[in-house]
């Protein structure tokens, strides 16, 4: 990753789960289905003729469901959420680039959200509260938010110079008997 900040180091880059790009090819998966379906009914042999109607329906659904799984994969692939020891940064957009930046010493609050489709499938959402924000900002299907919540938590700690929580002591509580 090229935009770094000097001295920052990069913990996780990722992209929206992949159940993103198979919940967008059940449109698509749908019209080719209908039209497979008309095909062999209403436009079979002996029902409606229309010369080439046939190849020309099936080939202009082909294109329109190939069109849009290409934009459905752009639009993905131009999704990510990166976290660093420094901010959490959410980028979107194809053309017109949008980014946001919150900084990890700013992060009040991280709260994870899974369905159960997501506790199978490894993806959940991600609410992220920061001190002087407008609300919580919302990272949806991440993969793994467990882990992406928990690495929020630990760098937070560290940049707040909090470090881990230590280890209890074996000293007793009530040393003078008391």
């Amino acid at each position: 990753m090229s935009n770094l900040l000097p001295g920052e180091n990069l913990i996780l880059k990722d992209h929206p789960h992949w159940v993103v790009l198979i919940k967008s090819v059940l449109i698509p998966a749908v019209l080719v289905i209908l039209v497979v379906i008309a095909d062999l009914t209403i436009l079979g042999p002996g029902n409606v003729y229309v010369p080439h109607l046939r190849t020309i329906l099936s080939l202009g659904v082909v294109a329109v469901a190939l069109l849009w799984l290409i934009v459905v994969w752009i639009r993905w692939q131009s999704t990510a959420y990166t976290l660093t020891d420094q901010r959490i940064k959410i980028e979107t957009g194809v053309f017109g680039r949008q980014e946001k930046v919150i900084p990890i010493d700013r992060v009040q609050d991280c709260t994870t959200r899974m369905s159960v489709m997501g506790r199978m499938l490894g993806y959940g959402r991600v609410e992220i509260d920061a001190a002087g924000a407008q609300g919580a900002e919302v990272l949806n299907h991440l993969p793994n938010p467990g882990a992406f919540r928990d690495q929020v938590f630990m760098q937070s700690e560290k940049r707040r110079g909090g470090g881990m929580p230590a280890a209890p002591s074996a000293m007793p509580v009530n040393p003078g008997g008391v």
